[in-house]
């Protein structure tokens, strides 16, 4: 159900970019591989695939792994992610950004203006931020 939000020429675009990074994924233990490509404000698209480890706890989303790039790159303002996923490689159904992601999203994007794409087998579903981090956390919140 995608409501254009964006240009569909981009999303096309980010999509087959999260197509690409999600055979990147590193996923012994799991075998669900996700793939994401970032669209930064001034037009680059960064891409992140998942990494696993054996302590579970160092894995990283494919959507960080993105953000991490782009941020370590300096890049640091953003339009919209495309995120896709699943098992052995193949697409299934919808895979939106768990919550940590969503809150490094927050610290980065505008969330009345930032688009997830989160895409299914045949068809993709569009979202603000907002609309899947309702109440989230940022520097207004600090003391």
């Amino acid at each position: 159900m995608a409501r254009n939000l964006i240009d569909s020429k981009i999303v096309d675009q980010l999509i087959a970019e999260a197509k690409v990074a999600m055979t990147k994924a590193y996923v012994p233990y799991s075998g669900y591989t996700v793939g994401a490509a970032l669209l930064a404000k001034e037009g680059t698209i960064i891409t992140g695939c998942n990494i696993e480890n054996a302590a579970y706890s160092p894995t990283c989303c494919a959507e960080r792994v993105a953000f991490f790039k782009a941020v370590s790159s300096g890049i640091k303002e953003f339009t919209a992610i495309a995120v896709c996923g699943g098992k052995g490689g193949v697409i299934a159904d919808a895979f939106p950004p768990c919550g940590v992601c969503r809150q490094v999203m927050q610290e980065f994007c505008d969330p009345e203006k930032f688009v997830i794409i989160v895409i299914k087998p045949d068809t993709y579903d569009e979202f603000l931020l907002k609309e899947l981090l309702p109440y989230g956390f940022d520097n207004s919140h600090m003391c």
